[in-house]
């Protein structure tokens, strides 16, 4: 196949916050040295922030250091932090608010922003663009190309115009071939890219498996005299106890709306658990009705998280490229907060590179990273909090809530002990005989809600005419293994309603509802076979989140 060929100093892979922190910095420093540098990033999204879904409470930390006068500049963190309250939630209703000296410190707030990551990300375009960065939306990276030697040489850009059976269409466009003196891959969670890398450079070798979590949101309008902007609400407990790991949140940002959402631990046992009707459960309770009734809707999404934390960090460096941001799992679990770190993962790369590029040692694997990132605030934040996930992990919820309160409170998470949890998630579902079924109510369709209608309010699209994006690696599999041992867990998972069992006269079948996906990647998580991979769609595909 022929493909255009472009050649560029540095490619970044994804508009998130760590590509675009990294895009401008690079920028600043070769206008502080004076050198021309072209540096260029692709989007699979159809615009930046098409793909982006965060909570989201920011700390201003690593965007301070790269734009000093964010503010002047405009930036849209405009709704401080208020107040922050923590409750223990319990099935009857009962909502016991946790006093703010029992509450772990990571979990205060003071200092932050109620804030959208994706308007966050499209004014960081702005200013990544101002400074001679090349941004395409729309072109999805599908392929690592590497140099003889085994370095990264860059990526290609799939081909548009593609059919469902493989073969050009009417209006067929090839790929675009993306070579470069550095790669960074900031693809976010669970990278197809990044996994391809992991695995080639065997970058996780010395790591603990990488933990997920899904992380389940909706965008409100809700009542003014219900609003409250700057109120931070978390909850722990129902709907999740005695099922899973997670928590809840609502977070009253500007003009009279509210983020609410649920945070499931993809390493739950019971396969009969669905992430999506928790939340929608979830959001009956008082303590979150009593902002949403009366309200309305107004988007909805789903994505992964990487909260192993410090334990599962991979290598980062590999010759000719580095991971940035969720990319590599470098979001705090203990603060649920990533988009601080994963911006100053990208600054800590873009300085290393230009460093690399400045020496002429492109093409080589850029060390120098690591001897920013140990001497960096995210290595101290990322190794106080270590063992946050594994204790809650391995002690439950009371005692490895205790274990943190006191590694937090008393040590500052710098005693020697070191907590491991080396069991991937997929590895965690019982068989469903051996669990109970769990009913759930029927959406009232005021608070709660089903599958198709909140995937309607993802603006999610695909060119149907196009090759499934979800592939499984033994087509059998799902019917002859997942669903008699665990009554094919991806009908309920999957927060978009993609996988579902139909019977038919010749028996049962998997169907996969492709236009329907996300892009949460929960299925290439939480597959107890481990024989789905989730690959890029075709550029411009899947979710257009509004203001998520």
């Amino acid at each position: 196949m022929n493909r255009e060929v472009m050649d560029v100093d540095v490619v970044i892979v994804g508009a998130g916050p760590a590509g675009l922190s990294a895009a401008c910095r690079l920028m600043q420093q070769a206008g502080e040295a004076g050198r021309e540098l072209s540096v260029c990033v692709v989007e699979k999204g159809s615009e930046v922030g098409a793909h982006i879904l965060s909570g989201a409470i920011i700390d201003p930390r690593a965007l301070t250091e790269l734009f000093p006068d964010w503010a002047e500049r405009g930036a849209p963190l405009t709704t401080p932090v208020a107040d922050d309250e923590l409750y223990w939630l319990q099935q009857n209703g009962a909502a016991h608010r946790i006093p703010g000296w029992l509450a772990p410190p990571s979990l205060h707030n003071a200092g932050c922003y109620v804030a959208s990551l994706g308007k966050l990300c499209r004014w960081l375009a702005e200013q990544a663009e101002s400074l001679g960065v090349d941004i395409y939306p729309g072109f999805a990276a599908s392929e690592v190309l590497y140099h003889d030697d085994g370095a990264v040489k860059g990526i290609a850009t799939g081909d548009m115009g593609v059919g469902r059976d493989g073969k050009p269409r009417a209006g067929h466009m090839p790929g675009m071939e993306l070579h470069a003196r550095y790669t960074l891959f900031a693809e976010g969670c669970r990278g197809h890219l990044g996994k391809e890398l992991i695995s080639r450079f065997q970058l996780d070798k010395q790591a603990d498996p990488q933990h997920y979590g899904i992380g389940i949101k909706e965008l409100w309008d809700i009542d003014p005299a219900r609003h409250k902007p700057g109120l931070v609400v978390h909850g722990t407990g129902w709907p999740l106890t005695g099922n899973a790991g997670g928590g809840s949140f609502l977070y009253h940002g500007e003009h009279n709306q509210v983020v609410v959402g649920l945070v499931v631990d993809l390493n739950y046992t019971n396969p009969w658990l669905s992430p999506f009707d928790e939340f929608q459960r979830m959001k009956q309770h008082p303590l979150f009705r009593q902002y949403l009734e009366g309200g309305k809707r107004v988007s909805y999404g789903a994505r992964a998280i990487a909260k192993g934390g410090f334990n599962s960090l991979p290598r980062m460096t590999m010759p000719g490229a580095v991971l940035l941001g969720c990319d590599a799992g470098t979001l705090n679990p203990a603060r649920i907060k990533g988009t601080h770190t994963a911006m100053k993962s990208g600054l800590l790369a873009a300085e290393a590179v230009f460093e690399a590029l400045a020496s002429g040692t492109e093409g080589q694997e850029p060390v120098s990273f690591y001897e920013g990132f140990r001497t960096s605030w995210l290595y101290d934040e990322l190794y106080q909090s270590r063992n946050f996930g594994p204790a809650l992990h391995r002690l439950g919820p009371w005692l490895g809530g205790a274990f943190n309160w006191l590694e937090q409170r008393m040590f500052v998470g710098r005693q020697p002990l070191t907590l491991h949890d080396r069991r991937p998630d997929h590895a965690g579902l019982r068989e469903a005989a051996h669990c109970p079924v769990i009913t759930y109510p029927k959406p009232d369709g005021m608070l709660s809600f089903d599958k198709l209608s909140s995937v309607f309010l993802s603006s999610t699209n695909h060119e149907e005419d196009q090759p499934c994006h979800l592939q499984l690696q033994e087509p059998a599999i799902p019917l002859t293994q997942n669903l008699p041992r665990w009554a094919e867990p991806a009908q309920r998972y999957c927060p978009a309603g993609v996988y579902e069992i139909v019977e038919q006269e010749a028996g049962a079948r998997l169907q996969i509802n492709a236009q329907n996906c996300v892009h949460c990647k929960t299925c290439d998580i939480k597959d107890p076979s481990q024989n789905i991979r989730w690959m890029v769609p075709e550029g411009g595909g899947g979710p257009n989140y509004p203001n998520m």
